[in-house]
């Protein structure tokens, strides 16, 4: 029996003249499936791997962007709200600030606008 294996499919048509041809040759594909399991386990691994050490080199370096800023006299957390706002969506962005005024003027930490 060639081992051929093209995919889900070739594997299961593979495994089933497998297990027809008796338990010598099942063990044989049930350590080809492990083995092909393995080796994708721990390509997924050492992809995330790889990204954790990228996120960390990119979480440094903005780090070190505040930290200039800071050095120049700007207020790192008013940078980091600014940045955070320009994430949202324009409307996103206009409902919350509406809703911080409205809380805000029920607390009375703000003036009511003048009624015209």
């Amino acid at each position: 029996m060639a081992l051929e294996v093209d995919g889900a499919r070739g594997f299961l048509r593979f495994l089933g003249s497998a297990i027809a041809a008796g338990p010598s040759v099942m063990r044989f594909a049930m350590a080809v499936e492990d083995s092909v399991a393995q080796d994708q386990l721990r390509a997924f691994i050492e992809r995330i791997e790889r990204m954790e050490e990228e996120k960390a080199a990119i979480a440094a370096d903005i780090k070190e962007i505040y930290a200039e800023a800071k050095g120049t006299g700007f207020d790192t957390k008013v940078l980091r709200k600014i940045v955070s706002i320009r994430k949202q969506d324009a409307n996103e962005r206009m409902e919350q600030e509406a809703l911080l005024e409205l809380y805000m003027s029920a607390l009375g930490m703000v003036e009511a606008p003048p009624e015209r």
